[in-house]
This record gives C-alpha cells, sequence and structure tokens, in this order.
C-alpha cells in the first residue's frame, strides 16, 4: 500500500507518507495495549467505534475533556525522551473528566508535526498507550499530521481528548458540601503539565539547555528527570472511592493552582481552608521558589504545590475515604477543610 501511495512531489515538498503508514505499523502494538470491551474497530479507520454498555444506567451522561501537553514539551525535545508526554497527555485529559464522577471509555490524540519519524511517533504513542491503561479507556483513534515549515524538524505538538460515561445520580455533587466538610490531598508526581513557561524562564533552559542535565542535592536527581516525571493518573482510585463514599467535590489541579482550581469545585458560600502545616512539601517546588525568587501566592497560584487532585467529602466519611484511596495505591492524607465564604484561603 505504501509504495501505491507514495508522493515523490509530496516527498520534495517535505511530506513523507510512506512514513505515516510505518508509523502506524509501529505504534499498533501500543494501542492494542489499551483495548477494552467497547472497542469495534481497529486503528486506521476513518473514525473510532466504541459500542456504549449502559446496564444499569437510568440517566447516563457523556462527559468530554481536551487538552494538551503544554511547553513542558520543550523538555523532551531537549532531552530527547519521548515516551512520557504521552502520558501527561492522557493525564490531563482523564483527570478533568473524573472530576464529574466520570468513567473513561475512550481517547484520541493528536500528534503535529515537522518531520514524522515513524520511531518518534511510535513512542509517543507508547506513552498515550500507557496513560490509556491506567485510566482504563481505550485509545481508539488519533491522527499524525506532517506540517514541514511549520514545525520545526525536530519539534511537534501533542493533544488530545477523552470521552467518559456517568450516570446522573451518580455525578459528583456539591449541593450538600456544607462547612466542615474534609478536603483530602492525592500526591502529584512534581510539576505535572503546568507552570512551565515559568519553569523554564527561572532555570533559563531556553538559554542553557545543558542545566536540565545538572544533578541537584535536595531534589536527589537531574534537574531535567524530576521535571519530565508524567503527571499522575487518578481515574481508577477515585472510581473505587465513589463506590464507596459520597464525593461532594472533586478538583484537578492545574494551570491556576489552588486559586483557580478548588473553587471551581466548590458550592456557591462554601471556601475552602488549606492548610500549609498538612501539606506534604515536595523539595522541587521548594527549588523553584527558591531559584526563581517566587512570591508565596504565586507559587500556589502556578503550581499543583504537591496536590495532584483534591476531593470533598463529610467529615464523618474521611477516615474511611482515605483508607480506600490508600487501599488503591493513593498516599492520600486531608489538606483542610471547608468554610463559610468563597475562595481559597491558605495559612
Amino acid at each position: 500500500m505504501s509504495s501505491v501511495s507514495r508522493s515523490e512531489s509530496y516527498e520534495k515538498a517535505g511530506v513523507d507518507i510512506t512514513a505515516g503508514y510505518r508509523a502506524v505499523e509501529l505504534m499498533k502494538q501500543h494501542v492494542a495495549r489499551t483495548m477494552t470491551a467497547g472497542c469495534v474497530s481497529d486503528i486506521g479507520s476513518f473514525g473510532g467505534l466504541f459500542k456504549l454498555d449502559l446496564t444499569g444506567m437510568k440517566e447516563p451522561i457523556l462527559v468530554s475533556g481536551t487538552d494538551g501537553v503544554g511547553t513542558k514539551l520543550k523538555l523532551a525535545f531537549l532531552m530527547n525522551r519521548y515516551n512520557t508526554v504521552g502520558i501527561d497527555c492522557t493525564a490531563m485529559c482523564v483527570n478533568d473528566i473524573i472530576c464529574c464522577g466520570a468513567k473513561p471509555l475512550f481517547f484520541l490524540d493528536y500528534i503535529a508535526l515537522g518531520k514524522n519519524v515513524p520511531e518518534k511517533v511510535a513512542s509517543i504513542v507508547e506513552g498515550v498507550a500507557e496513560g490509556c491503561v491506567q485510566a482504563g479507556c481505550a485509545l481508539v483513534g488519533g491522527e499524525t499530521a506532517e506540517m514541514p515549515g511549520f514545525y520545526p524538524v525536530d519539534e511537534f505538538d501533542l493533544a488530545g481528548f477523552a470521552v467518559g460515561i456517568v450516570d446522573r445520580s451518580k455525578v459528583f455533587d456539591n449541593e450538600t458540601m456544607i462547612p466542615g466538610d474534609v478536603i483530602i490531598a492525592l500526591p502529584s508526581s512534581g510539576v505535572h503539565s503546568n507552570g512551565f513557561s515559568l519553569v523554564r524562564h527561572i532555570f533559563g533552559i531556553d538559554t542553557n539547555p545543558d542545566v536540565i542535565r545538572t544533578h541537584v542535592e535536595s531534589i536527589n536527581t537531574t534537574l531535567g528527570e524530576a521535571l519530565i516525571a508524567p503527571t499522575r493518573i487518578y481515574v481508577k482510585p477515585v472510581l473505587a472511592l465513589a463506590d464507596e463514599i459520597k464525593i461532594k467535590g472533586c478538583a484537578h489541579i492545574t494551570g491556576g493552582g489552588f486559586y483557580e482550581n478548588i473553587p471551581r469545585c466548590l458550592k456557591k458560600g462554601i471556601g475552602a481552608r488549606i492548610s500549609k502545616a498538612s501539606l506534604r512539601k515536595i523539595p522541587l517546588f521548594e527549588l523553584i521558589q527558591k531559584t526563581g525568587n517566587i512570591p508565596e501566592r504565586d507559587m500556589y497560584n502556578t503550581f499543583n504545590m504537591g496536590v495532584g487532585m483534591c476531593l470533598v467529602v463529610a467529615k464523618e466519611d474521611a477516615d474511611r475515604a482515605i483508607e480506600i484511596l490508600r487501599a488503591n495505591g493513593e498516599d492520600a492524607y486531608i489538606m483542610g477543610d471547608t468554610i463559610s465564604g468563597d475562595g481559597v484561603t491558605i495559612c
């Protein structure tokens, strides 16, 4: 097929059609890992088909989310490492839709690059597939666009979207939220996928790329290794908790940090009080703040500060909730409570 479809004219313009076919062949093994019972088509079709299982659902609702990796990709280029940013891409989407209580069903990715190197594309998709496996969803398709002259030959952009489902009665509902509810933290792996424009500026990564290879005593690794750690995916533990405990609110801590994201899950008239003493410090954020001389409020308004997701539950459910989360691999802990008012208070 590739020999028939080869276009010498297109190749002269910088686009190798056959490279796309090779990339698809290389990525198939990774995509196969994500196949779930709802999949009814193979990669390569014009559209990804998925059969819904509505067993036990009275009023099913589809929930969708879309996002990209952002300028964290610059780090991947410098480190010549491509199999982690796909996890970030998946995570940014599935972690958003779980905030509604939705189980992710399927995911599609979009990779735009200056030159299609099949091995690189397959490595990117390897990460996307790993993210899908962690989230329990299927990678049902995607798109790779070779765009010479628009992207540098050694760079690319990566985005995607996820679709999930939840019964209306199980949507996380903050209507019962009251002052005195407990806010539970789910730890992050580090910066995740937000704030990298500031991070790159602070450490001068764009002008001095070698700085990422510097071993930093306080973080016990190189700067690059600490920064490229993929975004954690919280789908399975949150769904496990929702099966047993009423979750009143759920916030994915992304760009905008605590101040922007936590209020999105709060009931009107309810604020969040976060205890700094309770937060488990990640040395990487202390390094960022010290190196860049960043005001504390800006840190909490930009980064996740070690908390990738937070959940609001009734006070009487808190101990049991933490027990369930820990049994499902989350080292969860109480980070604060709800109060009368609005916004976020960090004290």
